[in-house]
């Protein structure tokens, strides 16, 4: 009895930490980002087929990127506080097991997408894998403190997949949901890397407060913000939103304007790790904004 107990322990610790690996919070997020894609590229609802297999291939092939990820870093992971619990880090699981997991979660996000979706969305889907776990991963992120906004292009990838999975184009509106992630993604990062400066410098990675110290990196992230509030009003310029979703993006961009500002003037810790929780909040309610608008 108490050896199967064991048993039954030991396999659901083994299953939590190959959950952990596909970093499943960001996947979340991921798949979030899809489904308002896929949201406003439809003039009514989104037929079934599209909801659940393009929301559940495009999260399978972005958990392949988070897991092969894991892999490439597990070095890098072991030496800062915030990663080195990370099963790979910690020697839970090993990296050939990771590679075939990685593999087979890619090849079934494939398939779906491939298969009950269409071509143009697994194709894109791949290139961000590729984007993500290649080219931002093994090649930008060791190599440049610009690697963040290079390889922010895959991290802003999953609202134009969701719209091509339904309309099967790639159109102006898309675009401009990317363009928002893109620009979000440095001010939204370099506010983590602020507080945990020390940790990166550990790892050896150059990223920018490493490399060009902490009031460089702030007003970056105070530069960036006025460029992302900019870039959210182009769904009203090009008549996808209107003054709802206006006054939001407003609203929201005044408050991460705010804290950037106070981050570049009077910065510490607290005020970084305030700034960067605030960051997710703001791309949720944005997009949130964006989708009650399409309904109004």
């Amino acid at each position: 009895m108490h050896l199967q107990q064991s048993q039954t322990t030991d396999l659901r610790y083994l299953v939590s930490q190959y959950i952990a690996l596909t970093k499943p919070r960001i996947v979340m997020l991921a798949a979030f980002c899809a489904l308002i894609g896929m949201l406003l590229a439809s003039d009514g609802t989104v037929p079934w087929p599209i909801l659940v297999f393009g929301t559940l291939g495009i999260s399978l092939l972005a958990a392949a990127g988070f897991a092969f990820n894991c892999l490439v870093e597990r070095s890098i992971d072991a030496k800062m506080a915030r990663t080195r619990a990370r099963p790979l880090a910690r020697g839970d699981i090993g990296p050939t097991p990771t590679l075939l997991f990685a593999g087979a979660l890619g090849g079934a996000g494939g398939w779906l997408l491939y298969g009950f979706v269409n071509p143009l969305t697994m194709w894109l889907t791949l290139a961000t894998f590729v984007g993500y776990a290649v080219v931002y991963t093994v090649i930008l992120k060791p190599a440049t403190p610009q690697n963040i906004v290079i390889g922010g292009a895959s991290g802003a990838m999953p609202p134009l997949l969701g719209w091509a999975a339904v309309a099967n184009d790639v159109s102006a509106p898309a675009l401009v949901l990317f363009l928002i992630i893109f620009v979000w993604t440095p001010p939204h990062f370099w506010s983590l890397a602020l507080y945990r400066v020390e940790d990166y410098r550990k790892s050896g990675l150059p990223m920018l407060p490493v490399t060009h110290g902490s009031e460089f990196t702030r007003l970056n992230i105070l530069l960036y913000t006025l460029l992302l509030v900019a870039t959210t009003i182009l769904p009203v310029v090009i008549g996808m939103s209107g003054w709802f979703y206006l006054g939001c993006a407003l609203v929201l961009g005044g408050v991460f304007t705010w804290y950037a500002y106070r981050m570049w003037r009077e910065y510490s810790d607290a005020l970084a790790k305030k700034t960067f929780g605030y960051s997710i909040f703001y791309l949720a309610a944005l997009f949130g904004a964006l989708l009650i608008d399409h309904y109004l």
